[in-house]
Parts: structure tokens; C-alpha cells; sequence
């Protein structure tokens, strides 16, 4: 079935309950000489898109839109309507006559479900894959129509967890009975941004990827839930990078169009690289002067230490990790960073713990342990030397 704007309008009024706006159901079918009479509505999703668009002329695009409504000729039966609602993504309306008497009646979810199913396979020999969102209910009102709409858009929410080729049955979410729950806590997110703080740009990636990976289990069935939280922690590192000095215009610019693009990403791994990719942004703000200013030897250093802040690092560890002996290591770093090796770990490790004491209620002796001190009087002590009081005393002036 070619594209036939009537029909196409036709739908449209359809999908979007619009058509009680202009006429009656037969009268509008009278008008536009359409015989069809849906009953149930399926989105069909071009699989990964974005990806495959990127770059493509206009003919590709419109290539890859006449193979799919090519492949809806070949592959359903029943009488039906279509029409773009966004590219790459087209409403099929179906309509499911009532079978032969003789024939034991089958339920109409597995009646789509076979269409749906034999749509897939036709589509996979066009060069490329569908995913499919089948609204619930058999409507033999039309003008209850755009709830199978609504449905089959709402199913397809799962996809972001579940990946490509699926097809989807709309499942009415329960709402209510829980009472809502943090999934991420403050210390965690203290944790994050004290990562950034001191320079730990791929530690906090890897922080905040378990952080979303918690979420997505907390929110596997509610997407939407899952991408507020993460846009939470978005705006909660935009306010930190400013807090330290960030460029607010810039960074209020690319918040704004960063969330849009994300909350338009279908799929759950390309929003993981997204959010990453943006953290990593932000990230940059913050880096330290000298990092550029150092030999790759002594930068894999500082990434080491900073990595590493929890454990237990000494000079002759790192000294190894960078291949370097343990005197030429010692020497090196000290020249290239203007201070000692064992004089930068404390301070990185006093920088983490300033940012607990600004940012949580946390004992000095678990923020002691959080830093990397495994003695809080040592750390009581080496605070002081560098900051001139006492752990409590930076808080107190600080809550001041």
C-alpha cells in the first residue's frame, strides 16, 4: 500500500481522537471513501534508528520508510491503515474481522501477536529489524481508538531495558500500595562528586555507572522514573561544577539540550554512553592545571592515586604500575608535580575529606576511612598541617 495522504489524514484523526471534531465515524468513512474499520492500534519502531540515520541522505530515509510500508503489503492480511507519527516510527491500524464460525475463535492479543510476528519476518529480509507495541484492548468503538494509541506507545516503554526485535503487549502498571523509595543515598552521592573533586574523572564513570545500574534495576518497569533520577544526578554535577567555578552559561546551554536528547534515547546502553559522555564534560571543568603539564608516566600516576584513594598506595606500587623504579619514580614526580609523592596522596586524600565535611553529617572517623586514612588521629593530624584547624573546626566555620 503506497502512502495515501486521505488515509494517512484519515488515521491520524484516529489515533489522536480528534474525528468527533469533524464527523461521525461513517460519515468521515462515506466522505473519504475508506471501507476499512479498525479495532486495535501497533506502533511499529524502526530498531536503532538514530544510529542508522546518522549521516544518511533524505533518499536513504526515504528509502528505509517505503521498504517498511512495503513490507506491511506483503506481510498483513487483514484490512489496515498506517501513518508516520515520528520518523522511523509508523502507527498501523489494524482491523480484525471475525472469523469463520467453524474455526474456534482465537483471542485477538495472539491474532497481533501472528501479524506483529510475521511483520518482523518480512521486514528482516528488507535489510533491517522492527520492534512492535501492541495496544491491549479490541476496540469495536472507533472512537475509543486512540487508547489502543496510547497502549501500544506505552508498551513499548520496556524496550529501553530489553534492546531490539521485540514485540510488546500493553500492561496496565500498577500504581500505588508502595510508598516511593530512595534508590540512591546522599553518601553515595557525596562519594560521586567527591571523585570529580579531587580529579578522579574515570573513577566517578565507573561510580556513576554502578549508581544508574542500580537505578535501572529500582525502575525497570518505569522508565520515566529511572531517567528523572538520572537527570537528578545530572543537575546535582551541574550544580557542583558551577558551585566551583564552571562556566554557567555554557553549562546551563548543554544541560538543557543534553536532557531533551536524552529523554528522546529509546535505548538503555545509548543513555548510559550519553549520560557518561556529558559527565566526563562537566568533568573537564574541573581538571587540575597540572595534569596536562606532566610526562604520560606521571599522569598515569596521578590517575592511579586518585583511583586508588581508599586503599592502601605506596611509592614503590605506584612506582611499578608505571614501570619506572622506585628512586627515578620519586624523583620524577617530584619534579614534574612540585611536590612529593606521599605529600600529593595526602592531599588528594584531605581534598575528599573536605568535600565530606562540607557535603554530609558523616562522623570524622568514617570520613577519615572514606579519604583513605586508616587512622583518623593521622588524619586529624595531617588535616591540620594542611589546613590550619581541625577537621570539626573546618565544619563548624563551614556551617557557619
Amino acid at each position: 500500500m503506497s502512502f495515501n495522504v486521505t488515509q494517512a489524514a484519515f488515521s491520524h484523526l484516529l489515533i489522536s481522537g480528534t474525528l468527533v471534531h469533524e464527523a461521525s465515524f461513517a460519515e468521515m468513512q462515506r466522505r473519504l471513501g475508506i471501507q476499512t474499520y479498525p479495532h486495535l492500534v501497533m506502533i511499529v519502531s524502526i530498531d536503532r534508528y538514530p544510529d542508522l540515520s546518522l549521516g544518511k541522505t533524505f533518499a536513504w530515509r526515504e528509502e528505509i520508510g517505503q521498504k517498511l510500508v512495503h513490507a506491511l503489503s506483503e506481510a498483513v492480511v487483514v484490512p489496515y491503515l498506517w501513518v508516520w507519527e515520528a520518523e522511523g516510527i509508523l502507527a498501523l491500524l489494524v482491523e480484525l474481522p471475525q472469523e469463520k464460525a467453524a474455526e474456534p475463535p482465537k483471542p485477538h492479543k495472539e491474532r497481533a501477536f501472528e501479524i506483529a510476528k510475521k511483520l518482523q519476518l518480512v521486514v528482516d529480509t528488507k535489510g533491517f529489524s522492527v520492534s512492535i507495541g501492541i495496544g491491549s484492548h479490541y476496540y469495536d468503538n472507533p472512537y475509543m481508538l486512540h487508547y489502543s494509541y496510547q497502549e501500544a506507545n506505552e508498551s513499548m516503554l520496556d524496550r529501553f531495558f530489553q534492546g531490539n526485535r521485540l514485540i510488546f503487549h500493553y500492561e496496565k502498571r500498577k500504581t500505588g500500595g508502595k510508598s516511593w523509595k530512595k534508590i540512591v543515598s546522599e553518601e553515595q552521592k557525596a562519594e560521586l562528586l567527591a571523585r570529580v573533586r579531587i580529579g578522579d574523572e574515570e573513577g566517578a564513570v565507573a561510580f556513576l555507572k554502578i549508581m544508574m545500574e542500580q537505578l535501572a534495576q529500582a525502575y525497570i518497569h518505569n522508565v520515566d522514573m529511572f531517567k528523572s533520577e538520572v537527570f537528578d544526578l545530572l543537575m546535582t554535577m551541574s550544580r557542583f561544577v558551577l558551585e566551583m567555578g564552571g562556566e554557567a552559561a555554557e553549562i546551563l546551554a548543554e544541560n538543557a539540550r543534553v536532557i531533551q536528547d536524552l529523554y528522546h534515547t529509546i535505548r538503555y546502553d545509548k543513555f548510559v554512553l550519553k549520560v557518561c559522555d556529558y559527565w566526563r564534560k562537566l568533568a573537564a571543568q574541573l581538571a587540575r592545571d597540572h595534569a596536562a603539564e606532566v610526562s604520560p608516566a606521571i599522569r598515569s600516576a596521578l590517575e592511579y592515586v586518585k583511583s586508588h584513594l581508599r586503599e592502601k598506595v605506596t611509592l614503590e606500587q605506584v612506582a611499578q604500575h608505571c614501570f619506572i623504579s622506585t628512586y627515578h619514580f620519586a624523583h620524577l614526580f617530584k619534579k614534574e608535580v612540585g611536590i612529593s609523592f606521599i605529600d600529593f596522596l595526602n592531599k588528594m586524600r584531605i581534598e575528599k575529606a573536605i568535600h565530606y565535611l562540607e557535603t554530609t553529617e558523616l562522623s570524622i572517623q568514617v570520613i577519615a576511612g572514606r579519604a583513605g586514612f586508616h587512622d583518623a588521629n593521622y588524619f586529624a593530624r595531617k588535616f591540620k598541617m594542611l589546613m590550619n584547624c581541625s577537621p570539626s573546626e573546618y565544619r563548624a566555620a563551614k556551617l557557619c
